[in-house]
């Protein structure tokens, strides 16, 4: 599953980024492979955002299709 399939409130763990560069710069925000996330919201045609402690981050939707995660059943 990517990140732009992820649903409102659901809780995902990231399990691949696509490449050095995008790693580089998501670890700024202490994001990387094995990292669990909330999905806050999926706009339409636009963005995702997630949040991890307290912080959000919105990732544009070509890239969303790039990262690679799995939900969690909590």
């Amino acid at each position: 599953m990517t990140l732009d399939k992820a649903r409102r409130g659901q809780k995902i763990r990231i399990i691949y980024l696509p490449d050095d560069l995008i790693r580089s710069q998501v670890i700024r925000f202490g994001i990387c492979e094995g990292t669990v996330v909330t999905c806050r919201e999926v706009l339409p045609s636009g963005p995702v955002v997630i949040s991890r402690n307290r912080q959000e981050i919105a990732i544009g939707r070509n890239l969303a299709c790039l990262i690679g995660v799995e939900p969690l059943f909590l």
